[in-house]
């Protein structure tokens, strides 16, 4: 049957079946005198369960925790005793089978000839608005924490481009050194591929570093990718990406080494460990400058200049058939020889002045130079572990030391230079030193007898 707009005028109660909220009317005592269809669907409570009734005890008797909720306490009974129209956005209904769900709800006087006689209730379920502010809620704090995440990857990065040299091993005033510097002031101004040999310990990643920093690429990344850490596989992924779903494991898609480095410099350190399939994969991308991620199907393309290092003989490796000839050429664009610490003996005492530096910040030490007797100690010396082992010898010392004037009280058992077997692992060469230390030190490593009997070695 239609009805028409008089109609509808003239019995509100058709009115408040259509509508899409909830609507409870109540006279003076509480009780409700009317239910409409959609509280009756919202609720699963018909009207005649609740008309002639208080329906708090049904809908409003307990919190969204459990805790019970007084009826004096009911905002929409409050309005029926002050005659005050009120809104809530922050409670919920109970349904007849347990349930609940949150509302948002006004409660309204009704008057009559100027006297109170009753209220309405209207309400609407906002269980999609809660979940969608969850939602949004979720999706911001795994913004938030992406930001923070690339914040900490974007810090690493600058920290990485803005290191100090102080300490690095790059001071010096011998001749080899002066060299290493022209050279790298020179190959820094242009694109050309670098390859950085030297010993362990001599400072190839902050040549790689210093290239970068004095390049017109400084103001973008310096990636590292350290070649031994890494299965071939895993080399694969990591240096090219990988798709979602591309392996066990990748649950997301991830950028590699070569995206990350787009615009800036992928320094790719112990190059001479790749394995063979590596290889091949690297020098199709230093080729063309594209890629396809793993699991991937589109080419990917970058601007970045590379640089390499290795302490092995890559020409050796070569012939042997370890290292593929066209990828070895492919990177010996530009080769830079960091010497050794035995060859450029006059540079200790400048490092040794900034790796004290350096160390009375970290050990918050006040150490103001070292003494002549102990330079000339350090100068007979050949260095198989180079800088590295200076930097450790000067921490070692310096955490014993407790005068202004540090003095090596370490014994070093002295070999003629250049004297090490080419034969010898590094692995080798570090075990036969920490030996020859500890046997200097009587196998002692602490305390006062160590001191004691270290002092007798000085």
């Amino acid at each position: 049957m239609s009805h028409t707009i008089e109609q509808f005028l003239s019995d509100p109660e058709l009115l408040l079946n259509a509508v899409g909220e909830g609507v409870y009317g109540f006279d003076a005592q509480g009780n409700a005198v009317f239910v409409n269809p959609t509280a009756e669907h919202m609720t699963g409570r018909l009207a005649q369960e609740l008309l002639g009734k208080n329906i708090h005890q049904y809908h409003h008797h307990s919190h969204e925790n459990g805790d019970e909720y007084p009826v004096e306490q009911c905002e929409i009974y409050n309005t029926m005793r002050d005659g005050v129209k009120r809104r809530v956005t922050n409670e919920v209904f109970w349904r007849k089978d347990g349930s609940f769900f949150p509302v948002e709800y006004t409660s309204t006087p009704v008057y009559k000839e100027g006297e109170l006689i009753g209220a309405v209730a209207v309400f609407r379920d906002v269980s999609q608005q809660k979940l969608t502010d969850f939602n949004l809620r979720e999706a911001l704090k795994k913004v938030n924490e992406l930001s923070e995440k690339l914040q900490e990857e974007n810090t690493y990065l600058q920290d990485e481009i803005n290191k100090s040299r102080t300490g690095s091993g790059l001071e010096g005033i011998s001749p080899l050194f002066k060299g290493l510097l022209d050279q790298i002031k020179i190959v820094s101004q242009t694109d050309s591929t670098v390859l950085i040999l030297g010993e362990n310990g001599t400072g190839k990643e902050v040549v790689a570093r210093n290239l970068h920093q004095l390049s017109h690429r400084c103001n973008s990344p310096l990636v590292k990718v350290n070649c031994s850490a890494f299965s071939a596989n895993l080399l694969e992924s990591e240096l090219f990406g990988h798709e979602k779903g591309a392996f066990t494991g990748a649950n997301e898609r991830r950028k590699g080494r070569f995206e990350l480095a787009d615009k800036g410099t992928l320094f790719l350190d112990e190059i001479g460990e790749l394995s063979a399939e590596a290889q091949t994969k690297l020098l199709r991308v230093l080729q063309e400058r594209e890629f396809e991620r793993v699991g991937g199907t589109k080419t990917i393309k970058v601007d970045i200049r590379v640089i390499a290092a290795t302490n092995r003989n890559l020409l050796s490796m070569v012939e042997q058939g370890l290292f593929r000839m066209d990828l070895y050429y492919r990177l010996n664009v530009f080769p830079i020889e960091v010497p050794a610490l035995r060859d450029r003996i006059d540079d200790i005492p400048l490092l040794c002045n900034s790796i004290l530096h350096k160390l009375n910040q970290k050990l918050n030490k006040n150490i103001t130079g070292i003494n002549n007797r102990s330079l000339i100690k350090l100068s007979h010396y050949d260095w198989p572990g180079n800088i590295r082992e200076l930097q450790n010898i000067l921490e070692r010392e310096v955490i014993l030391s407790n005068t202004k004037i540090l003095n090596i009280k370490q014994s070093f058992n002295h070999h003629p230079k250049n004297s090490i077997s080419t034969k010898s692992t590094l692995a080798e060469v570090e075990k036969n030193y920490i030996i020859e230390v500890l046997t200097a030190c009587q196998w002692r490593i602490g305390g006062n007898a160590w001191r004691c009997e270290n002092s007798r070695h000085a």
